[in-house]
C-alpha cells in the first residue's frame, strides 16, 4: 500500500502532459479496503468507536486498538484515533456530513476563504488560503487529534500515521495532513480520502503536492461534491485523484483537476450532471455510514 501511494505521490510531481491515465489493478484496489472501512466507521458514535463495537465496519479491521474518540456529530464532527497492528499504522478518522447540506454550502457564491491559523500551521505562507468552514472544523479537534497521535507513537511505537475521511471529513483529513507533520517529526504520513470537496486555492493545492506525502483522493462515479467549490471561485484540487468510473474501473488521474472524461472534472462538468447518491459509495462495495 505504502509503495502504491508513494507512486501516486511521485506521479503528481511530473508534468501532466507526460503522464497517462491508468487503471488500477484489482490488487491495488484491494489495498484501499481497510482505509475505506475506517472512513466509514467515522460516522459511528464515539462511544462505539472507543469500544470498537460498530458492527461490520469494526469487524473489517478486528485488530484495531482505539486510543481516543470525540465529537457530537453536529457542532463537532465525530473523530477517532487508534492503532492498527496488522497495518502497522496509527489511524486518524473524521466523519462526513449530510450530502445535500454540504453541496448547498459549497455552491454558495459567498464562500469565504482565510489564511491558515499560524499557531496550528506555523511557517505556512500567507499566500495559502482555505475554505473558512473547513478550517474552523479542523481547528476544533486539532489539539485532541495531535495528543492522540502522540499517544499512538509513544505507546505503540507508531512510525506511520494514516489519515482518512469522507466528504466534510475528507476536507478535515486533508487539513490534518498539512497540520500533523508540522508538529510530529517521528512518523511518516499517508492520507486516503473519499468524495473530497475542493479545500483551498492554487497555493494550497501546490503546497499539498509538494509537502503532503502519499495523498490519494478517491471519487465515485458522478459524485458532485468533488467538483465544488468551483474553480471559478479560485479553488483547486491537489494531485492524487483516483476516479471510479461507471464501469467500476478505478482510474488513476494525474495532475490537479484533470479534465479528462475518465476523471471527475471531465465526467461531471457541473453539479447538474452529478448524482448525489454516488457520494456515499459504494467504494469497492463499502457504503459510507455507520
Amino acid at each position: 500500500m505504502a509503495a502504491f501511494l508513494g507512486l501516486l505521490a511521485f506521479a503528481a510531481l511530473l508534468p501532466t502532459a507526460r503522464q497517462s491515465i491508468t487503471a488500477l489493478s484489482t490488487t491495488a484496489i484491494e489495498t484501499f479496503k481497510p482505509y475505506t472501512h475506517y472512513a466509514s466507521t467515522a460516522y459511528c458514535q464515539p462511544s462505539m468507536t472507543l469500544k470498537w463495537t460498530c458492527g461490520a465496519n469494526c469487524q473489517a479491521n478486528p485488530s484495531f486498538v482505539p486510543i481516543a474518540s470525540g465529537g457530537d456529530g453536529d457542532d463537532i464532527q465525530f473523530w477517532y484515533v487508534g492503532w492498527d497492528p496488522s497495518l502497522e499504522t496509527a489511524i486518524v478518522a473524521h466523519q462526513g456530513t449530510d450530502t445535500s447540506e454540504l453541496l448547498a454550502d459549497l455552491t454558495d457564491v459567498d464562500i469565504i476563504t482565510e489564511n491558515l491559523d499560524s499557531t496550528l500551521f506555523p511557517g505556512i505562507s500567507s499566500s495559502i488560503e482555505v475554505h473558512s468552514g473547513f478550517a474552523d472544523e479542523q481547528a476544533k479537534t486539532a489539539s485532541s487529534i495531535l495528543a492522540a497521535v502522540e499517544i499512538a507513537i509513544s505507546e505503540h511505537g507508531a512510525e506511520k500515521v494514516t489519515i482518512v475521511g469522507h466528504s466534510l471529513g475528507a476536507a478535515i483529513a486533508l487539513l490534518d495532513a498539512v497540520y500533523l507533520p508540522l508538529h510530529v517529526n517521528s512518523a511518516s504520513f499517508q492520507t486516503v480520502v473519499y468524495g473530497l470537496p475542493r479545500v483551498g486555492n492554487q497555493a494550497f493545492a501546490d503546497y499539498v503536492d509538494a509537502h503532503v506525502t502519499s495523498f490519494t483522493r478517491i471519487n465515485n462515479k458522478e459524485d458532485p461534491i468533488p467538483i465544488v467549490p468551483g474553480r471559478f471561485l479560485g479553488f483547486h484540487h491537489p494531485s492524487g485523484e483516483v476516479h471510479i468510473t461507471d464501469a467500476n474501473v478505478w482510474e488513476a488521474c494525474p495532475g490537479q483537476d484533470n479534465t479528462s472524461d475518465l476523471c471527475i472534472v471531465g465526467d461531471v462538468p457541473n453539479i447538474f450532471d452529478g448524482d448525489e447518491s454516488d457520494h456515499d459509495g459504494p467504494y469497492d462495495g463499502v457504503e459510507m455510514g455507520c
